[in-house]
C-alpha cells in the first residue's frame, strides 16, 4: 500500500522542540521532525502523511509532515556523513554513524543491557537503574522508528537516568546513529557507559502471532548482548490489566523473546509476585519502592497507569534494579 500523502498548511505550532514539533496542519494533529525534514513555521505549506490517522491505528493519532514545500526542500546532508539512512527509501538521509568515529569496544567486559519489548518499559526500567550510573538508550526497529518522538526518553534525560540515545538500525534521528544494535553496544561500553537500556520505539508492530510483532527485537539485543560478553536482563511483560488473553499474565510476547534467545539471559522478576511455574529461571528482585523511585516519570501502556496495571510498571523496574546491581 502507498502512502497516503495530503497538502496542507500549518495552521498552529502547538509545541516547537529541537527534535520534535507538534503542529497542526488544517486544524489536525501532526508532528514533524525538524532534524529530518526542516523547520516548520506557522503558514508553511507541507504535505503529510495522513495513512495512520485514517486507518485508525494505534499510532494514527496524529499524521506525520513528509515534506515542507515552503522551507524544506533542498536541505544539505549532514557535513561528512555519507551512510544513508533509511537507504533506497524516498527519505534517505546521510547521517555521520558512531562506527566511522569512534571506537568499538571488543568486548562489553560484564556490561549490563537491559531488553525491553515495548517502549513503555523504558522509563520505570531506568528509574530502577537510579541515578549515579552512565546509562546509554538504543532505539531497536519495531515501534516508531525517530528516537525524537519518545517524551520518557526526554524526560529520562532530564532527570539525569539517561545520557544518550542511540539509534540503531532503521531508526533515525537520536542522539547518535549506528548501524545495528551490536555495534551501538560496543560503542556504548568502549564511551564508557555502565549500562545499556534496549527497547523499541514508541508503538509497537504487531499482527496477532507468536512471531510477528515487534517485541522480538528485544533477542536480538540479547543476542548480540551475550555475544559480545555482556549480561541481557530481560524486562519481562506481564499485566493483570490487559484484556487480551495474549497479554494477560506474561505476555506472548515474553515467550518469543525467552524462545529466540540463544545465550544466557537473566529473566528480572518482582518478588512476591506469584509467576507461572514454566518461568522456574528467574532471579527475583526486591521492588520495594518502585512507585517512589518512578515519581514524576510517564509511566502508561495501552492507557494504564500504575494503578491500574502495578506489576507491568514493577517487572520493568525489577530488570533495572538488578542490571544496576551487575554494574557494581
Amino acid at each position: 500500500m502507498p502512502p497516503s500523502l495530503r497538502r496542507g498548511t500549518i495552521t498552529a505550532v502547538v509545541e516547537r522542540l529541537e527534535e520534535l514539533a507538534r503542529v497542526e496542519v488544517d486544524g489536525k494533529p501532526c508532528v514533524a521532525y525538524p532534524r529530518v525534514t526542516g523547520p516548520v513555521e506557522l503558514g508553511d505549506e507541507v504535505i503529510v502523511n495522513v495513512q495512520a490517522r485514517e486507518l485508525g491505528l494505534g499510532s494514527g493519532g496524529f499524521d506525520v509532515l513528509y515534506v515542507n514545500l515552503t522551507r524544506g526542500l533542498e536541505l544539505a546532508a549532514e557535513p561528512g556523513a555519507h551512510v544513508m539512512t533509511l537507504p533506497y527509501t524516498p527519505l534517505q538521509a546521510a547521517v555521520r554513524h558512531v562506527e566511522e568515529e569512534g571506537k568499538l569496544a571488543e568486548s562489553l567486559d560484564g556490561m549490563p543491557v537491559v531488553c525491553c519489548s515495548l517502549h513503555s518499559q523504558l522509563a520505570p526500567a531506568c528509574a530502577g537503574i537510579g541515578e549515579g550510573v552512565r546509562v546509554a538508550y538504543v532505539q531497536l526497529g519495531g515501534g516508531a522508528l525517530p528516537v525524537s518522538l519518545s517524551d520518557s526518553l526526554r524526560a529520562l534525560k532530564k532527570g539525569g537516568l539517561v545520557e544518550i540515545g542511540i539509534a540503531s538500525g532503521a531508526c533515525i534521528d537520536g542522539d547518535a546513529q549506528a548501524v545495528g544494535v551490536a555495534s551501538a553496544l560496543a560503542w556504548a561500553a568502549a564511551e564508557g557507559f555502565a549500562v545499556a537500556v534496549c527497547a523499541v520505539g514508541p508503538g509497537i508492530v504487531g499482527t496477532g502471532s507468536a512471531l510477528g510483532h515487534g517485541g522480538v527485537a528485544a533477542a536480538e539485543a540479547a543476542n548480540a548482548a551475550s555475544a559480545l560478553g555482556g549480561s541481557p536482563v530481560l524486562a519481562v511483560r506481564v499485566s493483570e490489566g490487559d484484556s487480551r488473553e495474549r497479554h494477560r499474565g506474561i505476555s506472548h510476547h515474553t515467550r518469543a523473546v525467552l524462545g529466540l534467545a540463544i545465550g544466557e539471559v537473566t529473566v528480572a522478576w518482582p518478588a512476591g509476585l506469584e509467576a507461572p511455574d514454566w518461568l522456574s529461571r528467574r532471579e527475583e528482585v526486591d521492588v520495594t519502592g518502585w512507585r517512589e523511585a518512578c515519581a514524576g516519570l510517564p509511566l502508561e501502556h495501552m492507557g494504564r497507569g500504575p494503578g491500574d496495571d502495578p506489576c507491568f510498571f514493577a517487572s520493568a523496574f525489577a530488570a533495572g534494579k538488578l542490571a544496576r546491581r551487575l554494574a557494581g
